[in-house]
């Protein structure tokens, strides 16, 4: 423990920066009440204001057509119920030709 004796504590002291030139700013109870009420009132309009779309009009109708387009997948979907979409599935498959059938794997059967 002797060998840390001559140890300096305390924080780092640097050349030409003193800590004593700094000065503590007071606290004013008035002004902090008077940034307050500032504050709230500008909540209150801040809270009026309205929106603005920052879109271009190309975006715009983009995200139009694409909405329009979801909705009409939607419908399409919501027209045919499940029974009627195997229906028609397995009518398109009857449809096929026997090319698309699997074919066998073992030869030996």
């Amino acid at each position: 423990m002797s060998e840390y004796n001559s140890v300096q504590k305390g924080s780092l002291k640097l050349k030409g920066v003193s800590l004593a030139s700094k000065k503590k700013k007071k606290k004013d109870k008035e002004r902090k009440h008077l940034e307050e009420q500032v504050l709230t009132t500008q909540n209150e309009e801040g809270a009026k204001k309205v929106y603005v779309d920052k879109r271009t009009p190309a975006q715009i109708t983009f995200d139009k057509l694409q909405e329009k387009r979801q909705m009409e997948r939607i419908l399409k979907k919501a027209s045919k119920t499940h029974k009627r979409r195997v229906e028609d599935f397995n009518r398109h498959l009857d449809a096929l030709t026997e090319h698309y059938d699997i074919p066998k794997v073992s030869w030996t059967k």
